[in-house]
């Protein structure tokens, strides 16, 4: 099992910068992949970023450029710096990780709010 704790998010006025954090603890951490998705009001949940234990990243449509995902391998940390935010970018931001057997995780969430 894996536990994911994010913090990071709250209210920002555009063009902002928030820096989320993931923090995973649990009997199985190694080889994890982790990332973030995003779900707005009314829309699907959609992937920001991923990166793998190994630090290959992977960003959602429009997403790099102003999003940049990084870890720290001990502990098990996943970053997402957020730069130029807009408010479309309010959304609740959640944390995942997927273990070598495929299984997936989720955090709780944290909400990113970008005023305009």
């Amino acid at each position: 099992q894996v536990q994911l704790v994010e913090s990071g998010g709250g209210l920002v006025q555009a063009g902002g910068s928030l820096r989320l954090s993931c923090a995973a603890s649990g009997s199985i951490l190694r080889n994890l992949a982790m990332g973030w998705y995003r779900q707005a009001p009314g829309k699907q949940r959609d992937l920001v970023a991923a990166i793998t234990s190994s630090g290959s990243t992977n960003y959602g449509n429009q997403m790099s450029g102003r999003f940049t995902i990084s870890r720290d391998s001990a502990p098990n940390t996943v970053y997402l710096q957020m730069n130029s935010l807009k408010p479309e970018d309010t959304a609740v931001y959640y944390c995942y990780a997927r273990d070598a057997f495929g299984a997936k995780y989720w955090g709780q969430g944290t909400q990113v709010t970008v005023s305009s």
